[in-house]
This record gives C-alpha cells, structure tokens and sequence, in this order.
C-alpha cells in the first residue's frame, strides 16, 4: 500500500484540484448570492419562531466559515493525515491531528450554528439546553464528516489498488476484467456521491443492487456467458436465451436481499424487474459489444506481435552473420593466389566459402528458397569443416543427406545453425569426436538430425558460458514460420547432444 500514496502523483493533483474549484465556486456562488440579496435556506425558521433575522449576521458569514475550515479540514486529511497513516508513519501524531480536525470542526459547527440557527433560543425553555443541543448536533455532524471522509479515502485507495493491479488481479482470476474493476470503482464512487448528498433510501438501495449486479453479469457474460455462446451456429441469440436464464435464477436472490434492506415486498418486487430490464437492455449489449472488440483488438495483436516476432528473429539472425560482400571480394583474390601457389586444399576449402557466400549473398534474404539450396549450402559447410579435420582420424563425421528432386520450398538458413552448433561443440582435436548427420523427406514432411560428441569447455575458454544466439533464433523463427507445424526434440548429456527436427513441407 505504501507505493499507492508514492506513485499516482496525479491523482494528488486531480484531488487537490477539484476540490480547490469546488471550494471556489462554493464560495463565488456565496458571496454572489449575497451582492444579488438572494434568499437564506434557513430564513423560514427564523419567520416562523418571529426570531428577527440577519442576512449577514445568521447566514452569510457562518456558512463561509464552515466552507473555509471544511475545505482546510478535508486539505490536512486527504494529504497529510491519511498518506502518512498508510505509510505507517508518525502514527500517534495523525491520530491527533484526527481528533483535532474532529473538535475543530464540532466547535466551529457549534459556534456558526448559534447564529445560523438563532432561531432555536425560542424553542428549548433555557439558554443550555439550547446549546447543549446546537453543539451537541455539530458535533454528531462533524463525525459524520470524518465517516464520510474516510468512507471517501477507503474507496479511492481501493480504487487504486484495483486498477494498478489490474493485469497481475485478472491473471490470477480470469474472470475479473480491467472494465469490470472500472466500473466496480465508479459504483463505489457514486454510492458515496449518493450517501454525501443524502439521497431517498430507495434510490440508494436500488444502485446499491442494481449496480453491483450488473457488474457481476458483466464479468459473467465476458467468462462464460459469451465464449460460450460465441462457438454457436446463430451466436448472439444464443447468448440472449442464455443471459435470461441468467437474470431468472438471479431474481430470487435480488428480490430477497431487496427485501431485507427495504422491509417492502412491493419496493423490491420493482426493484427485482427494473434490475431484470436495466441488465437485459443495457448490461447485455454492452457486454457483447466489448467482448467483440476485445477480441478483435486480440487478433491484431496477435498479428502484430507475430510480425514483430519474425521481424527481430530475422534482424537478429542477420546481425549474427558476417556480412558478405566484404568476403566475397577477399575471397576471390585468395582463391586466385592459393591456385599460384598450388595449394589445392586452400583453393577448395576457399572455393566452397565463395559459394556459401554468394549464397548468403543472394538467396539468405528471400522469404524461401528451394530445399536443395539449403542442401547445398550445408554440404559445403560441411565439406569445408572436413578439410580441417580430415587429416585426424579420431574424428569422425557421417552425413546421410538426401537429394531432393522435387520442388519443396524452406526458409533459408534454418537447418544450419544446428550443424554450425554441432561443429563448435562437438569437434575437439585432442579428443575422440563425432558427428552424425541425417536428413531426408517423404512427400510432406522433412526429417533432420544431427547428432554430436560433446566436450567440456576449459574455465578460461570465453565461449564457455556462452550459448549464443543461434539456437534461440531457430527456435524463435520455427515457432512463427510452423506454428503447430513441427516438433523439435533435444537431449544433452555429459557426452553427446541430439537434435531432432521434423517440419511440415
């Protein structure tokens, strides 16, 4: 609860404000009825006990006063007093300071209201029973202050609460929903408006039924009422039958708890009908109409996301690769010297680099290319990690790669990260290593495994605690590019690590 008095700086100030305006108008509207002589509320009573009256003596002036210490009453609660007891601060001082206000506002009650109500010296027999009764009622109205007060500050902290931990609240229950939180704190505020301006009872009971109740199918129709209905051939009918079964096994409770605040089966046989017609011709539409944009504001989010996804899953994969075109012109003056120099294994090695990368070049950027190009480019990967390792006969590599005749179609560079992670961490030069790769398609589905010696890595090796981000990128491109359309299996031990993947083509 601390944050809730740190953080909603705005709030503050809304508060401060509109309750600056209100005291302002209050008094502009006071004073403006006095420049034009309006009419005093209270002058009637003067009349009838023949009590002489003053409009700025009996009026006037004690009502200003008790506009003037309301509004600095209500500034040391709501910002000092009340922030500092949630933050569990200066306890003993606040508690005082509540007391203080609490005899303040009594005395300046009790003070304003022997002039404002004059009229009451000719109704008790003595001058002390009339003030024991003026100040008697000022301080039972100041109390009532305090209550109301405090009835304010619990609903606008809870308010609060509610909305800033709307999503962690919604996560945990799922049918409670941020609207439906909203409209939980807009009854809370609007009681309160109706218990301040001391509204007919049956006005408060009925909102103080109706409201709540309409949340509740609000909330009902959002988690079941209308996925339910949703799936349904003629969907919006469904949900109609479905919410009037609703709103009749709702009526027998609604009657009965109106009838034990109102002690009137008349007033709550109304009030169960009017709540009936308020859901059905309000509530239900509304529901319906904000589930239906939820869920359309879902589906493109979702879009959007999955296009994001795959937007930085290919920035990412790109940036992890070398950039070409530097290479692909040093390569080609290497190739043309190591041929002078009869190195025949450094022209190959060179030459099947200058075809990867013209393949990185030209074909790495398209959305898919043919699967015997991805073929292609991983044999001579693989044939060029061999000429470094050929001359060792404690490693060995074995490849079963089938052609593919027909013209089946992959994103590029989605297979080879898993042999790029093959050649880094299974191949040691010191150790006995190998490697296995297999891959081969039916009709509609490709096979690919890739199985490795593993070796453990030296504590000053800087690629030791380093998984990169290969793997985590073909991860991330399989789930947008085949959604429910592969499965990829990986077991590691101490001393070897499998790769199975099989896609849908």
């Amino acid at each position: 609860m601390k944050d809730l008095v740190i953080k909603p700086e705005n709030v503050k100030n809304i508060e401060f404000w509109a309750a600056t305006t209100i005291f302002v108008f209050a008094v502009f509207f006071h004073i403006s009825g006095a420049t034009n002589n309006g009419s005093a509320p209270n002058k009637a009573y003067f009349d009838e006990a023949n009590v002489a009256f003053y409009y700025y003596q009996n009026y006037f002036v004690p009502q200003l006063i008790k506009l003037i210490f309301l509004y600095l009453a209500f500034l040391l609660l709501n910002f000092r007093v009340v922030p500092d007891l949630i933050k569990k601060e200066n306890l003993y001082l606040n508690i005082f300071l509540i007391i203080l206000v609490f005899l303040v506002l009594g005395l300046v009650y009790g003070i304003t209201d022997t002039y404002y109500k004059n009229y009451l010296f000719r109704r008790f027999s003595t001058e002390d029973d009339t003030y024991q009764f003026i100040f008697q009622q000022s301080f039972i109205y100041a109390f009532w202050l305090i209550f109301l007060f405090g009835f304010y500050s619990l609903i606008k902290y809870a308010g609060i609460f509610l909305l800033t931990n709307s999503s962690a609240i919604q996560s945990k229950y799922r049918i409670i929903t941020r609207d439906g939180l909203i409209a939980f704190v807009f009854w809370m505020v609007s009681m309160f408006i109706l218990i301040l301006a001391e509204a007919e009872g049956e006005l408060i009971i009925g909102w103080g039924i109706i409201g709540p109740s309409g949340i509740l199918f609000y909330l009902y129709s959002f988690y079941s009422l209308i996925p339910i209905s949703i799936k349904k051939k003629k969907a919006f009918l469904a949900y109609i039958f479905r919410s009037i079964l609703v709103l009749i096994v709702s009526a027998l409770p609604i009657f009965l708890l109106g009838f034990l605040l109102s002690h009137d089966d008349e007033t709550a046989f109304g009030l169960c009908l009017f709540n009936a017609f308020m859901q059905l011709l309000l509530t239900m539409p509304l529901s319906w109409a904000l589930y239906k944009r939820q869920l359309k504001g879902k589906e493109e989010l979702h879009t959007l996301k999955t296009e994001l996804g795959h937007t930085n899953a290919n920035f990412d994969f790109l940036r992890s690769q070398i950039n070409p075109h530097f290479l692909f012109n040093a390569l080609n003056t290497l190739y043309g010297t190591a041929l002078q120099e009869n190195s025949e294994r450094t022209a190959q090695g060179i030459q099947m680099l200058g075809d990867m990368m013209r393949f990185m070049l030209h074909e790495n950027h398209q959305h898919k290319i043919l699967l015997s190009r991805e073929i292609e480019y991983m044999r001579n990967f693989i044939e060029l990690q061999s000429l470094r390792t050929s001359t060792s006969p404690d490693i060995a590599i074995q490849t079963k790669i089938e052609d593919v005749v027909a013209d089946k179609f992959i994103p590029p560079m989605l297979l080879i990260p898993f042999i790029e992670n093959a050649f880094k961490h299974g191949i040691s030069l010191k150790h006995r290593s190998w490697i296995k790769i297999s891959l081969f398609t039916d009709p509609n589905k490709l096979y690919f495994d890739v199985y490795n010696s593993t070796h453990p890595k030296k504590d000053q090796d800087p690629e030791k605690d380093r998984s990169g981000i290969g793997l985590e990128n073909v991860k991330q491109r399989l789930a947008l590019l085949y959604p429910n359309k592969h499965e990829l299996l990986i077991r590691e031990t101490v001393e070897e690590y499998f790769v199975h993947l099989t896609l849908q083509l």
